[in-house]
């Protein structure tokens, strides 16, 4: 067997992914900007932080009024924690080894997420007093806390350090937040046997002995049963389309055609599962359940999906709804 291939990948959302906070949380963040935890009193009477648009009891709406809103801290209790002791660069609060821990500011009865740095792991214990070491630079968001840090006994509580002003500067009423994540694959035997054969021209599945059913692109595993599927299947480059979507948002990947484009879910010839594929070929207006597609192979064949270009009409009937109702 060939030694198994591995495919780094990048998941990310152009230019951050961008959400309204409605007035609650927009009122948190608010405070955090200015130096100051913001939390919600419930009809219940708790006190909640970070503040939820609803009483976590009753589900009664919270904060329609200004009296509903309380600030809390700024220091806190450790509750609970566990220790952090290797870091990984860009993706955790603190370059250093910290605590994560749960902890719940003065004046609020439920605890927040925050990361405390400590000296080391013997410098914690839940009951630990703590307060937030602010930015300078705060925006209204959870990292307008740096750090949470202990607060020795008898200390006087800092007060969050003056930012910048900004003329005619609004609440916040949302969040541009980056998302990233880099991943490795490592295909299994049965998925290096299908990039193999992409880059001979082939879609190969595979299926179980105790099995009829044939899954294109198989993992090596049947999904109904688990048994392995052993025996090596060549399933056709063409099929019907189940259900499909047109795209009209841009900029959702680099590999991405100018909109409006189609995915599809292909039901391809002698297989049990669908494939998903890009439709050319032919107007968005014009894809439709049951056309019947074929894959476009690129001149330069590969072990991975650039192989098929893209699926395009192949011009015969439509396939009829019962052949692939089962797989919509």
């Amino acid at each position: 067997m060939s030694e198994a291939f591995q495919s780094k990948h990048v998941l990310e959302y152009p230019g951050g992914y961008t959400r309204s906070v409605g007035p609650v949380i927009g009122r948190f963040l608010t405070g955090l900007r200015d130096g100051r935890l913001v939390a919600v009193r419930t009809p219940t009477g708790k006190v909640v932080v970070p503040p939820t648009e609803y009483d976590p009891v009753t589900s009664e709406s919270v904060g329609g009024a200004d009296a509903d809103f309380v600030e809390v801290g700024p220091a806190g209790t450790v509750t609970t924690w566990t220790w952090v002791h290797k870091v990984r660069p860009g993706k955790q609060p603190l370059d250093h080894p910290f605590a994560f821990a749960l902890i719940r500011p003065d004046g609020a009865d439920t605890a927040m997420l925050g990361a405390v740095a400590a000296s080391g792991p013997e410098a914690m214990q839940t009951g630990m007093r703590v307060v937030p070491h602010w930015n300078v630079n705060r925006n209204g968001t959870l990292r307008d806390i740096a750090a949470w840090v202990p607060l020795p006994e008898g200390a006087a509580i800092p007060e969050a350090p003056a930012r910048p002003l900004v003329e005619g500067e609004a609440p916040v009423t949302g969040v541009v937040q980056p998302i990233r994540l880099d991943y490795t694959v490592t295909a299994g035997a049965a998925l290096t046997r299908y990039l193999e054969g992409l880059a001979q021209g082939k879609i190969l599945g595979g299926r179980s002995p105790n099995s009829d059913e044939v899954y294109a692109a198989s993992r090596g595993t049947d999904p109904k049963t688990g048994d392995p599927t052993s025996i090596e299947v060549e399933v056709a480059d063409r099929g019907a389309i189940t259900t499909f979507c047109i795209v009209n948002i841009p900029g959702l990947s680099a590999l991405a055609p100018p909109v409006p484009f189609v995915s599809a879910h292909i039901l391809l010839d002698g297989a049990n599962n669908t494939f998903f594929g890009l439709i050319r070929g032919c107007e968005v207006d014009e894809v439709r359940m049951g056309m019947r597609v074929k894959a476009k192979w690129a001149d330069v064949l590969k072990p991975d999906h650039t192989s098929i270009l893209h699926w395009e009409p192949t011009g015969e009937p439509d396939a009829p709804y019962e052949s692939y109702k089962d797989y919509i």
